[in-house]
């Protein structure tokens, strides 16, 4: 994903805003993004991913998504149609799976 690309589709919050916020506020749990402009508090679809971006934050490395803006926005229709997330979609845009991920709010 780009800087300006939006993590939380609901709100309209993109990485760059996410970035700033972990590097100015470095929140000790992820679920503390949602003071980020409301980032995860609409359908969570972003949670999984907010998780992985503040892991990364707390390991010290650029927090990052290894996904296309479009295939991010087409997976999050499929799961408001389906109310399931792929596994294997998150696991592709975050390098892991969310079997082993608390709840984020």
């Amino acid at each position: 994903m780009d800087p300006d690309d939006e993590v939380c589709l609901c709100f309209h919050v993109p990485l760059r805003k996410i970035r700033a916020y972990l590097a100015r506020e470095n929140p000790p749990v992820a679920s503390l993004i949602s003071e980020c402009l409301g980032a995860g508090t609409g359908c969570q679809w972003c949670v999984p991913f907010l998780r992985h971006l503040h892991a990364q934050h707390a390991q010290g490395q650029t927090p990052d998504l290894r996904i296309s803006p479009e295939k991010y926005a087409r997976e999050r229709l499929r799961y408001h149609a389906t109310d399931q997330r792929d596994s294997g979609f998150v696991e592709e845009a975050t390098g892991q799976g969310q079997a082993d991920e608390p709840s984020a709010t």
